[in-house]
């Protein structure tokens, strides 16, 4: 299959891609995950369980994404 990509309108491209998307995460199994993601994952959960880092709720951070526009 050969898509001309550059002929697609924006919306034709985000549809294309959420079609992708949802095509790969219906098999997820057999999408690989580079290593370095497993060690920033694990980093990341090393520096929340020590506390230097936090999490925040979509809606904290929408609001701070909200704050920053104005």
């Amino acid at each position: 299959m050969n898509i001309e990509i550059d002929s697609l309108s924006v919306s034709e491209k985000l549809a294309l891609v959420d079609q992708i998307w949802s095509s790969l995460s219906r098999d997820i199994e057999n999408v690989p995950s580079p290593e370095w993601h497993r060690a920033v994952l694990e980093e990341r959960m090393r520096r929340l369980e020590s506390g230097e880092a936090t999490t925040s709720s979509l809606a904290d951070v929408k609001e701070r994404l909200k704050k920053r526009r104005d």
